[in-house]
């Protein structure tokens, strides 16, 4: 029917003026950029983080810019915490149109060589935590029958990378859960949507050479790949205006991994080259 051809290929815009989106990892990079994309749209946001400091200083800055904002600290490993983020969502704009689950760590490892401990970890974090922020919204979203589920995934999503298995692993794991959900959700008018942001210039590689005691240079992508985390910020609003099954801000990234699926030779063959240019 007419209803459900709307859903499946959204040809008119969605206006996000005021309606509610709740985001993770909001304290910086893409999670804070994406806030204040968020924010200029019209959307009432909730962000959440550990670090309250920078959560503070972030509401300060939307609220100045007319804006609307609150902060809640979160730990997604944490279900607790993330059923306060939907409720505290809900207690102060009355309603959530958008969960987006941004969160996420990475690590740098053999995967012969990495420890059960931190291999549950970055699962705890990146996979688990996904699923403790999505589900205490969903119910709500599936009542409205609207909204939008947004899951930060990666380019890396589509290959297993040497020396980090163990986070392309997490970021494969979320990207098929979206696209399980996508399916699942269609006809109760709720978008699910992954995120697959190549190189982005933010603290995620300083922070995952701090917890692997390896160097920035090391964990980081080459120049030429990089982006501004505000590319992607602005990706996702475009994906909440006009949803979509995939966000990707390149067309180049998007070909290559693409190809990466089509020809597992070749892909190995770069691999190795990459591999061969670490030393371990």
């Amino acid at each position: 029917d007419a209803t459900r051809m709307r859903l499946r290929y959204h040809p008119f815009m969605i206006d996000l003026a005021g309606k509610p989106i709740a985001i993770t990892g909001a304290s910086s990079g893409i999670g804070r950029a994406t806030a204040i994309a968020c924010a200029k749209a019209g959307m009432p946001v909730a962000i959440a983080a550990r670090r309250e400091d920078r959560l503070a200083d972030l509401v300060k800055e939307i609220t100045t810019a007319g804006g609307k904002a609150i902060a809640v600290r979160v730990d997604v490993a944490r279900q607790a915490d993330c059923d306060e983020l939907v409720a505290r969502t809900i207690r102060e704009f009355g309603s959530i149109y958008s969960i987006y689950a941004n969160a996420g760590i990475g690590h740098e490892s053999k995967i012969a060589e990495m420890s059960d401990a931190d291999m549950r970890s970055i699962f705890e974090t990146n996979f688990f935590g996904t699923l403790n922020t999505i589900r205490p919204a969903l119910p709500h979203l599936r009542k409205a029958r609207a909204g939008h589920v947004l899951i930060c995934s990666s380019c890396l999503s589509k290959i297993g990378m040497p020396f980090h298995g163990a986070y392309t692993a997490t970021k494969a794991s979320q990207e098929h859960i979206a696209r399980a959900m996508r399916i699942e959700l269609r006809d109760e008018g709720v978008h699910v949507s992954s995120i697959h942001p190549v190189g982005t210039s933010t603290e995620f590689f300083e922070a995952k050479a701090a917890r692997t005691g390896t160097s920035v240079a090391m964990n980081s992508p080459p120049r030429w790949a990089t982006q501004p985390p505000e590319r992607v910020a602005s990706a996702i609003v475009k994906c909440l205006r006009h949803p979509r099954p995939e966000v990707w801000t390149t067309w180049f990234g998007r070909l290559v991994f693409a190809a990466a699926d089509i020809s597992p030779r070749f892909t190995d063959w770069g691999l190795t080259r990459f591999k061969a240019r670490h030393k371990h």
